[in-house]
């Protein structure tokens, strides 16, 4: 039994509507989405409904009404709580944060999203596309390893509903791979994967799966072909026709006619088509019309006009590389398993007691924290933790990635302490651990292990060029009246690298 089934009101409905979604008919689908949240009362059906018309409305690029749909779908989640809904809804706020070019937002959702599939114990074909939707985000916003895990993830899952894996081909994936290579000079790799789209493209015409909605995606894959000035083995023109009314669909087709202007031997007119329609960034990335461009000046034989749209256009890709984002998503991780941790009102008070950073206590909730355990007549040993290498970072890269560099060490601290264990974020680049009842030798196993964790990190990755690493000193609350003040000026001065 699929999670659709099990649904008390308006299952045919919620299908229909969903495969048409699938068809790339979003505006079809939207009226009876209205129709079955104006009729039910049922909390899950109501929050599957709100969830697809989000859905609905990310398709057809109505921005504008995004974020109340996403209010109202995740109202209705916190109301009817189920891991496939809120993974469901967690895909496509991540598109939603894509389109409002909101990249931090984007990715805490494809975190939160990747969490809660995973936990989803059924295996039918709602997750399954599920698993998809994940996937289109992940590539959307520029992660396409994880996308294609997250698609086979889907192949496998419907396999087990009986469903072909062709269903999931998600051309689109491969696409933006393909494009994001030639926008970083690597055309050879691009048209690589545009000719494995190619074949696929001739498989599935072969075996009839092919669904409506990628038909504009092998469209402009032998489109950009080309362009490129390599022939290929089907007509791009017709593949161009239809697929949907989604945006992606529109502005597939136009850049698709330009690509094959291009081949035709008119590169002036292929520029006026590139100025005259405005194509959305979040389809494609920013660099696609740039490289377009440049392909139009080669083509007219305007080299150094060509460089300058060539340069402009990598310029572009490299703002928004995938080291970059591994790293940021993986803080963006460490920083929801800490507020995860830290979540429990009566243990760590309220909102204003967290970092807002790094999801760890702040330096207010830590007083608190050592004022009960010295109350109970305990000890403890402290230690300050700082990182070396960090007013470097901030010179050399920014303070966005030396936020980044905060969440990855709060993410190691977080992962290396013992159970029972204190940390908080202090000032800074500082951070304080609370180890009750320990001792030094306790204290200075703690010390190694956070040292081999930080050391294992790939920080070349995250911020090439400059190493970061951990000092710490250690002292003790509780043992002859020490408090905290006396006991982190001590600690703060028996600082060593660990």
């Amino acid at each position: 039994m699929g999670w659709l089934d099990q649904l008390a009101e308006h299952v045919e409905e919620l299908r229909r509507a969903g495969q048409l979604q699938q068809n790339g008919r979003s505006a079809q689908a939207l009226p009876i989405l209205d129709a079955v949240l104006a009729a039910s009362s049922d909390p899950p059906t109501r929050a599957y409904a709100l969830i697809q018309r989000f859905g609905a409305l990310i398709n057809l690029g109505r921005v504008a009404e995004l974020s109340a749909a996403m209010a109202a779908a995740a109202e209705a989640v916190r109301e009817a709580p189920d891991p496939y809904l809120k993974g469901q809804m967690h895909a496509f706020a991540a598109l939603g944060a894509h389109l409002q070019s909101n990249l931090d937002r984007g990715i805490t959702h494809l975190v939160q999203a990747a969490r809660a599939l995973a936990a989803v114990p059924e295996r039918d074909a709602e997750t399954a596309w599920g698993w998809h939707d994940l996937a289109m985000a992940y590539s959307y916003l520029g992660f396409h390893g994880q996308a294609l895990t997250a698609i086979e993830q889907a192949r496998e899952v419907g396999a087990s509903a009986g469903l072909v894996p062709e269903i999931f081909a998600a051309p689109g994936i491969r696409l933006r791979n393909a494009v994001g290579l030639d926008h970083q000079g690597d055309t050879d790799g691009c048209l690589r994967v545009l000719r494995d789209i190619d074949a696929e493209l001739s498989r599935y015409i072969a075996t009839d799966q092919l669904r409506p909605g990628s038909r504009t995606v092998y469209g402009y894959a032998l489109a950009r072909r080309a362009a490129l000035g390599e022939p290929t083995s089907a007509d791009a023109a017709p593949w161009l026709i239809g697929g949907g009314d989604s945006v992606r669909t529109r502005d597939l087709r136009h850049l698709g006619s330009v690509c094959l202007t291009i081949a035709d031997g008119k590169p002036e007119r292929a520029l006026s088509m590139l100025e005259a329609v405005p194509v959305s960034a979040q389809v494609l990335g920013a660099p696609e019309a740039a490289r377009l461009r440049s392909i139009c000046y080669a083509t007219a034989g305007d080299h150094a006009a060509a460089h300058a749209a060539d340069r402009y256009a990598f310029r572009l890709a490299a703002q928004r590389i995938d080291q970059l984002r591994d790293g940021y998503l993986d803080g963006v991780a460490a920083r929801l398993d800490a507020q995860e941790t830290h979540r429990d009102p009566t243990r760590y008070g309220d909102e204003t007691l967290v970092d807002p950073l790094t999801g760890l206590p702040n330096r207010r909730q830590l007083e608190r924290y050592v004022d009960t355990l010295l109350a109970r007549g305990e000890r403890a040993a402290v230690g300050i933790c700082d990182i070396v290498g960090f007013t470097a970072v901030n010179a050399r890269h920014g303070r966005h990635c030396g936020d980044l560099v905060l969440q990855r060490i709060a993410g190691v601290l977080h992962r290396t302490m013992r159970r029972g264990d204190f940390v908080a974020r202090f000032a800074g680049d500082e951070f304080v651990l609370v180890l009750p009842g320990a001792g030094p030798s306790q204290a200075a196993e703690v010390a190694r292990r956070i040292g081999t964790a930080a050391n294992a990190e790939n920080w070349q990755a995250l911020v090439p060029g400059s190493p970061i690493g951990l000092a710490a000193g250690w002292s003790e609350v509780g043992r002859n009246g020490r408090g905290l003040s006396a006991a982190l000026a001590a600690a703060a001065a028996s600082r060593k690298p660990t």
